[in-house]
């Protein structure tokens, strides 16, 4: 999946994270985290998102994530849809990339 585009998937309410992601000049992937209870949970987000990367194919992406206490399964989802609106994709393959099988 290339990333062609700034894009943002979710919210600032409780429970939930708002994904932003645009592409850089590197190859590189970056990851940004703001989140009341990142010193407890702050791994475990950065891995969620590391893995949607991952499982994605996608290079070259700066990630800020705004996190509002939201579980693995919202990141996951605010990170995909963050992702295809960046790329501009019109069609989903969900089973494909075995993203909700942990």
């Amino acid at each position: 999946m290339k990333i062609i585009k700034h894009a943002v998937a979710g919210t600032v309410e409780s429970s939930d994270i708002m994904i932003t992601v645009q592409p850089v000049e590197t190859e590189e992937n970056t990851i940004e985290l703001e989140s009341s209870v990142e010193k407890q949970f702050g791994q475990q987000i950065r891995k969620v998102i590391t893995e949607i990367l991952e499982k994605t194919g996608v290079h070259g992406v700066a990630v800020t994530a705004v996190d509002k206490g939201a579980l693995d399964c919202t990141i996951k989802a605010r990170m995909i849809t963050a992702l295809h609106r960046a790329a501009e994709t019109e069609s989903y393959h969900w089973k494909e990339l075995d993203l909700w099988n942990d």
